[in-house]
């Protein structure tokens, strides 16, 4: 049963969080380069939507399991003519038939995701040949120091958060689901705390 907190307080929080002006920069490097039918993985509260070009996608179907996210997600700004469909569900158990995608996306979702490495052999499944996969995530930091302020914090993190985790590493899990990573940027996002703010993001095709 899904408690008072996640149902009413954490969807508008990871919203808010979420759609923080810094995040939103990093959305925007990756989110325009989507192209064809587009599945997004964790569609949240639809933060991504404003920034699909409707001349370059065909359509968007995104999957969440939170109730009210997929609600924000349906009334999100996006631009006119996009074609958007939010359904429920788990990434780690898609309901569609293999190569059925030209782009997954995946942005600030393998952080919160049970099992990161079934989502991604998810998306490999589901994409096309010649299909990419285009993330942005925040993870384990590269920095010793960080990364054991990282492992401090989590455990009190990760309930507040929707299952939030600080110390997956990112492009690794990527890589050991079978991508190839063609492009990537590694930093840390500006005005985030250290602990929070490691970020990767990039474009990989399956390997």
């Amino acid at each position: 049963m899904t408690s008072f907190y996640d149902r009413y307080i954490l969807p508008p929080f990871i919203r808010c969080a979420c759609g923080a002006g810094a995040i939103a920069k990093q959305r925007a490097k990756v989110v325009p380069r989507a192209e064809g039918r587009v599945l997004e993985l964790g569609i949240g509260g639809g933060l991504n939507l404003a920034f699909y070009d409707p001349a370059r996608v065909s359509s968007v179907t995104g999957v969440d399991p939170s109730e009210g996210l997929r609600a924000l997600a349906m009334a999100a700004p996006r631009a006119e003519g996009l074609k958007v469909q939010v359904l429920a569900g788990e990434a780690e158990q898609l309901t569609f038939d293999d190569h059925s995608f030209d782009t997954v996306v995946c942005t600030f979702t393998l952080c919160s995701v049970h099992t990161p490495g079934a989502v991604l052999a998810e998306a490999r499944r589901v994409l096309k040949p010649g299909g990419r996969f285009l993330f942005c995530e925040h993870g384990l930091a590269p920095d010793p120091d960080v990364a054991r302020w990282q492992r401090r914090i989590e455990p009190f993190w990760t309930p507040l958060a929707g299952g939030c985790h600080l110390t997956r590493p990112v492009a690794a899990t990527i890589a050991a689901a079978g991508f190839k990573i063609d492009e990537a940027q590694t930093f840390y996002m500006p005005k985030a705390p250290r602990p929070l703010g490691w970020c990767e993001l990039g474009v990989a095709c399956v390997g």
